[in-house]
C-alpha cells in the first residue's frame, strides 16, 4: 500500500505536531462545537480530556527529570517567573496612571484597560509551555512550570492592580498542581526502567494534548475583540517574549523556554470576570477584558509555537548534562527524535 507522509507534512511546519492538531481542534470547536457531545464516548473525550492527558503528560514527564536537576527546575522557573509578573506589574502601574480602573471609551483602543493587560501578561498557558518544552526544551525546563504555576488564577493579579481580597491559594490547588509530577519523578528515579518506559510517551502525547486545547479555543473570539485583540495577543508574545528569552539565557538556557512561556493561558480569560466580583469598580472594565483577554489566549496558542519553533531552529537543541543532570539514556527519549527533526 503506498504511504503518505502525513508526519513529515505536519513536521514540515514550524511545531507542526503542536500547531497542526490545535489549528484542527480550534476549528472544529469553532465551526461545529457540539461535536464532543454528538459522538460522545471516546470520541468526545478526544475533544474534553486536555486536563487528564496532560496529568498523564506530567507524570510522563517527571519520570524523566533526574532529582539532581531540582535547583535547576527552582531556579529556571522562579526566574521566568518573576520576569512574567515583573512586566505585568510594569504594565499596570503604567496603564495605572494612564487609564485608572476604567477602559477607554472611543477610538481605536476602545474597551482596552488596565486590567485586560495585567490579566493577559500573568498567566503562562502551562499546557501549551509543557508540550513546547517537551518537543523543543529538556524535561527539566518542563519541570520548571512547577514554579511558574504560580501565576495561575487572580490572586497576582488581585496583587498588581492593589485589589483586596483572596490573600492565598488554596493549599489543595497548589498540591493537586504538582503532584503528578512529583509522582513521576520519583517512579523515574526510584526505577530507571520505569523512567525509560513513561518518558518515551511524552512526544506521542504531544499532538493528542494540543488537539484537546485547540478544543477549547474559540476562533470567533478573534473576530470579536477586532484588531485590538489580535494586536493585544502579539503584544504579549512579543513585549514578554524578548525580556524571558533573555531571562532563560542567563539561567543558562537557549532562550526557547523564555519564548515557550510567552503566552496567556486559557484560565487568565475568566480572572477579568472575578476581579471585577470582588471590587465593583472594574465592573465595566471586565466586559470587555474578557474578550480581550480571550483573544490572548487564542491569539499566543498560535503564534507562540510558531515563535518557539523558529527560535529553536535559531539557537540549536538544548544538549543536556548526561553526568549531572539526566540519564543519558532517556534523555533522547524524553525530547524525541521528531523533536530535533522539526527543531
Amino acid at each position: 500500500m503506498k504511504q503518505i507522509p502525513i508526519k513529515r507534512g505536519i513536521e514540515r511546519v514550524p511545531g507542526g505536531m503542536m500547531v497542526v492538531p490545535l489549528l484542527l481542534g480550534a476549528v472544529i470547536a469553532t465551526l461545529a462545537p457540539n461535536t464532543p457531545k454528538f459522538f460522545g464516548s471516546f470520541t468526545g473525550a478526544l475533544f474534553t480530556g486536555a486536563l487528564t492527558i496532560l496529568a498523564v503528560f506530567y507524570v510522563c514527564m517527571g519520570a524523566s527529570i533526574d532529582f539532581k536537576a531540582t535547583p535547576y527546575i527552582i531556579k529556571k522557573g522562579g526566574t521566568l517567573f518573576a520576569v512574567k509578573i515583573a512586566l505585568g506589574v510594569a504594565a499596570g502601574v503604567v496603564l495605572g496612571r494612564l487609564l485608572g480602573e476604567a477602559p477607554i471609551e472611543a477610538g481605536m483602543f476602545a474597551g482596552l484597560s488596565t486590567l485586560a493587560v495585567v490579566a493577559a501578561f500573568n498567566d503562562t498557558n502551562g499546557g501549551l509551555y509543557m508540550a513546547l518544552m517537551g518537543q523543543y526544551g529538556k524535561p527539566r525546563d518542563v519541570g520548571a512550570y512547577t514554579i511558574m504555576s504560580l501565576e495561575s488564577g487572580p490572586f497576582l493579579t488581585m496583587v498588581t492592580l492593589g485589589v483586596a481580597g483572596l490573600s492565598a491559594f488554596p493549599w489543595q490547588t497548589l498540591v493537586g498542581g504538582i503532584l503528578p509530577l512529583v509522582v513521576g519523578m520519583i517512579l523515574g528515579n526510584l526505577d530507571r526502567e520505569m523512567r525509560d518506559f513513561l518518558a518515551k510517551a511524552v512526544p506521542v502525547m504531544i499532538p493528542f494534548f494540543a488537539f484537546a486545547l485547540g478544543a477549547g479555543l474559540d476562533l470567533t473570539k478573534v473576530w470579536q475583540a477586532g484588531l485590538l485583540g489580535l494586536a493585544l495577543g502579539v503584544a504579549v508574545v512579543v513585549i514578554t517574549g524578548i525580556p524571558l528569552f533573555f531571562a532563560d539565557r542567563l539561567t543558562g538556557g537557549t532562550g526557547v523556554a523564555g519564548v515557550a512561556a510567552a503566552s496567556t493561558a486559557g484560565n487568565a480569560a475568566a480572572v477579568p470576570a472575578i476581579i471585577a466580583a470582588s471590587n465593583p469598580v472594574y465592573t465595566e472594565a471586565a466586559k470587555h477584558a474578557t474578550i480581550l483577554v480571550a483573544a490572548c489566549v487564542v491569539v499566543t496558542a498560535i503564534l507562540v509555537p510558531l515563535v518557539t519553533a523558529w527560535t529553536a531552529r535559531m539557537v540549536g537543541a538544548p544538549a543536556e548534562l548526561p553526568d549531572e543532570h539526566a540519564d543519558p539514556a532517556v534523555a533522547p527519549a524524553a525530547v524525541g527524535p521528531a523533536a530535533h527533526k522539526e527543531a
